[in-house]
């Protein structure tokens, strides 16, 4: 197993980034009802880009994307878009840890993190505001009524995506050298 992407400590790492996104997810935010349904503003999103930042883009997006599809699970006006929300996160943790570990930055390099996270962020918040103009305009709305029937949550998306980008980068400067020093680095590369 010593060559497989998905090591005993990788599938670890994705199980507790998961667990930090849906406790996140569930207990720091706040639902904001809207004309075309619920909104949140949370911290979680903060943890999806963070574990790109730290450990690549198959952890992150895996991390991301299981953790909010998980918490969708939870509550009904959300499970039926439990698959989308898993799509649309995996793509944000994903495109983030990408970025910050292409070319062996191995999320090292604080310039590219903050490219990385931006990228991550405004893939979500692109995937989330086109998904709910469709399904206005699916529903009869024209494009122009949609559009405006979703700034609400275009608002929140956007505060989200700011307070990501910057607490996932805080964050990740923070942890990884404790990170290093713990010697997980190593333990993900050996086992």
């Amino acid at each position: 197993m010593k060559n497989s992407r998905f090591t005993l400590y990788r599938i670890v790492i994705i199980g507790l980034m998961a667990a930090m996104v849906f406790v996140c997810t569930m207990f720091l935010g706040i639902r904001i009802p809207t004309p075309t349904g619920t909104t949140q503003l949370k911290a979680a999103n903060a943890i999806c880009l963070l574990t790109g930042l730290l450990f690549g883009g198959w952890t992150g997006g895996l991390a991301a994307g299981i953790g909010s599809a998980l918490f969708d699970l939870t509550y009904p006006e959300w499970a039926a878009g439990a698959w989308l929300t898993f799509i649309f996160f995996f793509a944000m943790g994903a495109i983030c840890g990408g970025i910050a570990h292409a070319g062996g930055a191995a999320g090292k390099n604080k310039a590219r993190n903050w490219v990385a996270a931006i990228c991550g962020a405004v893939s979500y918040w692109l995937l989330y505001i086109g998904k709910s103009i469709i399904v206005l305009c699916l529903g009869g709305s024209v494009f122009s009524a949609a559009f405006i029937a979703t700034v609400p949550k275009m608002l929140t998306g956007g505060i989200n995506a700011v307070f990501a980008i910057v607490v996932s980068n805080l964050l990740a400067a923070l942890l990884r050298p404790k990170l290093e020093s713990a010697g997980i680095y190593e333990a993900l590369k050996k086992h």
